[in-house]
């Protein structure tokens, strides 16, 4: 190579294979970089610059440099589309928005936010994204199983998304797909607070905002997801019924369901006044100060003056309820969730099919039995003891 003169034009290496190439182009007496060409089937020629020729990327390494750029090029991807793993996570959360709802798309942004877009994986281009790259990543999260489980399915959601927008070659998904969940040993729900527990809990709820939340968590079973994106058109007070739209948004058709006198009085009331439009549920002044999170800019904005009613998020009403939790003296493992196990648990132990309870939960029959087919059983057991079969 020293001996070779300067110039431009690249000193071609014997092809591959049929139109594809790699050179040599030599600069200076010290300094060479290796180029890689690739002819189409019209006969077009392209080129790439793969990098300096230095002692740690010779023309081994040149070649598997280049045979990765001739597989994209086979693909139909040129080398301007080829991007970071940050880019194929944010045009994930672009998707997710459009397709899901702004709610799906801005929890999928924080977590990729805080777990991707700034270590060395998320540096990475796609096409040099491997298994062990994947694995060293999630192990570096250091999460509970069930954490680095939704991080890592929504991680590899971003990257076969830019292997489905050709993006990247197919392949390339078999390195992150065989990176396998965490044993994640999730046991049953237990934690079921009774109706006297559920009345005193609310007393320490205070009398604003969060006390309609809470109260309307624990009369539908609803999650806090769909309380906090309930507009006033999806409540029909003549009907007695309201709509709510699941947790995997526009990919399920929304239910309609009857709701409870009880249920009934307190939409009416947080409805009155309000435009179809507006929704049901908001933070009132009363707890204007609060941390909270400004989800347009992704910053934290520790005690934040805000002069008017904002939608509820998991991290307003998380803190919340353990205060009211701690305040009430229930068990510290109760969680928004709880109400919510605790009204089906309910419902089915007064006699309710498994059928209306999950369309009711917004669930499914499978979860039902999976989780509560015990519940069930016990109701079914003490009604058959009333029955006189001989």
């Amino acid at each position: 190579m020293r001996t070779l003169p300067p110039r431009r034009e690249p000193y071609w290496a014997a092809p591959l294979s049929r139109g594809r190439f790699v050179g040599l182009r030599k600069i200076d007496a010290r300094r060479a970089t290796w180029i890689a060409r690739f002819r189409n089937e019209a006969g077009k020629q392209k080129y790439k610059a793969l990098g300096n020729v230095t002692s740690q990327f010779g023309f081994d390494q040149a070649k598997t440099a280049a045979a990765e750029w001739f597989e994209l090029q086979e693909s139909g991807i040129s080398a301007t589309e080829v991007r970071t793993v940050v880019d194929a996570c944010e045009a994930y959360v672009k998707s997710l928005i459009l397709t899901n709802g702004a709610a799906s798309g801005h929890d999928a942004e924080l977590r990729l936010r805080r777990t991707v877009y700034k270590s060395e994986l998320g540096r990475k281009q796609l096409s040099s994204v491997r298994i062990t790259h994947v694995k060293n990543w999630r192990d570096g999260l250091k999460l509970k199983p069930a954490n680095s489980n939704r991080t890592l399915t929504s991680l590899k959601a971003a990257l076969n998304m830019a292997v489905a927008n050709r993006q990247c070659v197919a392949t390339l998904a078999i390195e992150w797909n065989e990176v396998q969940p965490l044993p994640n040993d999730k046991k049953r729900r237990t934690l079921f607070l009774d109706l006297n527990q559920r009345r005193h809990l609310l007393t320490h709820c205070g009398e604003g905002s969060f006390h309609d939340f809470m109260e309307a968590a624990m009369l539908t079973g609803a999650r806090g997801g769909e309380l906090a994106d309930a507009k006033v058109s999806q409540f029909d007070a003549r009907t007695g019924s309201m709509t709510f739209v699941g947790k995997t948004r526009l990919k399920v058709e929304p239910r309609t369901v009857p709701i409870s006198v009880a249920a009934v009085a307190l939409f009416k009331r947080l409805a009155d006044g309000k435009k179809p439009d507006d929704l049901l549920f908001m933070r009132d002044e009363s707890i204007i100060g609060a941390s909270y999170c400004d989800v347009a800019t992704r910053r934290y904005c520790g005690l934040a003056k805000i002069d008017q009613p904002i939608r509820w998020r998991s991290y307003d009403w998380g803190d919340m309820v353990r205060a009211a939790v701690t305040a009430a003296d229930l068990p510290a493992a109760t969680v928004l969730y709880t109400l919510r196990h605790s009204w089906i648990t309910t419902a089915l132990t007064s006699g309710m099919g498994t059928l209306d309870v999950a369309r009711l939960a917004g669930t499914s029959l499978l979860m039902i039995e999976r989780h509560y087919g015990h519940l069930v059983s016990d109701a079914a057991r003490l009604r058959l003891e009333n029955v006189e079969m001989l």
